[in-house]
Formats: C-alpha cells, structure tokens, sequence
C-alpha cells in the first residue's frame, strides 16, 4: 500500500519549499517521486510552436522524493507519517499516526 496517493494534500519537509502545502497531482511510476500542485517549481526554455503556442519561458513542477513529504491530516491538522490498520470488514487502509484517524 502506497504512503502517498494521488490528490493527497501533503506538506513538504526538506528542501528549498519546506512548511509549504500542496496537491498530488502525480505520482513517477517508480513510485519514488511526486509531482505537487504548484511547488518545486523550475523555469523551462518553451519553444514557439505551430499550434498557436507562445514560446517563452515558462515554470513547470518537478518532482519531489516521497521521502520529503508528510501527509497533512485533516483531522488534527498536522504533518504526520502514515500507517495502515485494519478496519472490522477486514480491508485495509492508510491511518494518520498522530490522531489515529483514517486518511
């Protein structure tokens, strides 16, 4: 089971955007890194093209290592690391491991 999913809300505990606050908009396939909505930000050189783009340059998300984010819990509104528990109708899902509370 993945500790971060796509659409998750987490905070970013390292780097030059730490304390800063985002969405998942994807996770790499290697299952390593992430893209957040709005963070990590990099200006790329855009090319003009012939479908009616503008060239320029533009800023676009990079991705992020799992390792530093912290999903933010809505319930006791904290960065927190994510466990799994087991629920009475026996599936399993991801639990904030301050507030003992769902994701």
């Amino acid at each position: 089971m993945q500790k971060i999913k796509k659409n998750d809300v987490v905070q970013i505990a390292k780097g030059k955007d730490k304390g800063k606050q985002g969405k998942v908009i994807s996770i790499i396939e290697d299952g390593s890194r992430a893209i957040v909505e709005g963070l990590n930000l990099s200006k790329k050189h855009k090319r003009q093209s012939r479908q009616d783009q503008k060239g320029g340059i533009i800023s676009i998300e990079m991705p992020i290592s799992i390792s530093n984010l912290m999903v933010f819990c809505k319930h006791c509104s904290k960065p927190t690391r994510v466990g799994s528990m087991v629920l009475k109708d026996g599936t399993k899902t991801r639990m904030c491991k301050a507030c003992q509370e769902a994701l």
